[in-house]
């Protein structure tokens, strides 16, 4: 029997590595699960665990077929970390206890370095399972005393004006999420960035819907995603997917509440900056309580495309704006962006049977003077004003966009897409990018 001390945990991890009766080393087929608790962990979530966690992902980083347990019925306080490959193949993270962030704003990294909490990179065929959860503890800020907030807001966070995301990927490859609970994420939950071949099924989000930039689920260029049977809720983009990513499959997802589901959220083209996404399919899709529910925007003055984007089978509750494009993206507050000639353009966009209730606008599609919106197509559009609207509606407002609707179309104005001779129009300014 292993008995292991911080001091010596590596050590004594490779040790129980070769001893068969450790129990550091639970015989699983056709691989071996190496319990953190027996790395040292404390798990009664005041004591950082943090080491425990280190050590016992080292030495199952090299075990084929390896499973890293934080079992059932423990709390686990982890610092900032990084886990990172590369490793043997089929590595997991069992995530059957609670694993929690410092609440302190002083325990999260500094400014300069790139803001996470769980950062993982460079692994392959590795996955996070588990019917436990991850908790960001971000609520503890927002529901502190007067006191205690002043003293807090002058800390860290407001300091360095940015806040870390929760759990993020970075150039990791078939990768999957599954069954875990994302809990008060101070930044985005779950970021998958330069990474490829991603499965994400049946894990549940939540933060208050007042909480900012709180994104479910963000992907940066990012390939061949899937993500099915997943309930998210949050203070911002329930998905939201940035330049360079394509091939994302998204069915059986529950936001609310929230800023919808989101293609080219925010980042694309700012600054002039080269923007491309494409391949995006969003099908049955719930949308409850939230400003938007399936949305495109980008900033004027960029280059690049948003191309074949479909939004099928979407039913909307209480949803300020259901059906948005917005090509004048502007997230300055009372600021005013200025105008510029240049888009990213978008084309081939399908909404087919949207359906619910808006509280503020049905449609909103508002594309670039110099780069129209083309070959949007518009199947079975029916909205409805909420029971109780906070203000006045408005009609539905193409500007600039360019297709075809066809099927039932409620309310009226909603169909407003213009017609063009041939699938797109003549563009003002000349294609001077590649995607």
């Amino acid at each position: 029997m292993c008995s292991l001390v911080p001091a010596a945990l590596l050590v004594g991890a490779l040790l129980c590595l070769a001893s068969s009766s450790s129990p550091a080393v639970a015989t699983r087929s056709p691989g071996r699960t190496f319990n953190v608790l027996s790395f040292g962990a404390a798990a009664d979530g005041v004591t950082d665990d943090s080491e425990a966690l280190v050590a016992a992902w080292q030495v199952a980083c090299r075990v084929p077929h390896a499973t890293v347990l934080l079992p059932l019925g423990h709390r686990f306080l982890v610092s900032p970390v990084t886990l990172q490959g590369p490793c043997n193949t089929k590595l997991a993270l069992q995530i059957d206890g609670t694993m929690l962030a410092p609440p302190e704003m002083g325990s999260w990294p500094k400014p300069r370095r790139p803001l996470q909490w769980l950062n993982f990179k460079w692994l392959q065929g590795f996955s996070i399972q588990g019917a436990g959860a991850v908790d960001g503890q971000s609520s503890s800020l927002q529901s502190a005393s007067p006191a205690t907030t002043s003293q807090r807001s002058a800390g860290h966070w407001q300091a360095s004006g940015a806040k870390p995301t929760l759990i993020r990927f970075y150039n990791s490859f078939n990768v999957s999420v599954r069954g875990i609970r994302i809990t008060n994420s101070p930044q985005c939950h779950l970021k998958f960035d330069s990474s490829g071949g991603i499965k994400v099924k049946n894990i549940t989000i939540s933060s208050p819907g007042d909480s900012r930039n709180t994104d479910g689920i963000h992907l940066q260029n990012t390939r061949d995603v899937e993500i099915r049977s997943t309930s998210i809720g949050c203070g911002d983009d329930c998905v939201s997917i940035q330049t360079g990513c394509s091939n994302i499959h998204m069915k059986n997802i529950i936001c609310n509440p929230g800023h919808g589901i989101s293609c080219s959220v925010g980042g694309l083209g700012k600054d002039n900056s080269l923007a491309c996404v494409s391949d995006v399919v969003a099908e049955s899709i719930s949308v409850q309580n939230a400003l938007y529910g399936v949305r495109i925007k980008t900033w004027q003055g960029g280059v690049g495309s948003v191309r074949n984007i479909t939004f099928s089978n979407v039913r909307v509750s209480n949803v300020a704006t259901p059906i948005i494009i917005d090509q004048f993206y502007c997230d300055r507050g009372g600021a005013r962006c200025a105008n510029r000639t240049g888009a990213v353009a978008i084309s081939g966009v399908t909404y087919r049977r949207v359906v619910g209730t808006y509280s503020f606008q049905p449609v909103r599609l508002a594309c670039s003077d110099a780069r129209p919106c083309t070959g949007v197509s518009m199947v079975d559009v029916r909205l409805s004003p909420a029971s109780a609207p906070e203000g006045p509606l408005r009609g539905g407002l193409c500007w600039n966009t360019y297709g075809e609707a066809r099927g039932t179309m409620e309310p009226l104005g909603t169909g407003c897409l213009q017609r063009s001779n041939g699938y797109a129009m003549p563009l003002i300014q000349p294609f001077n990018y590649t995607c």
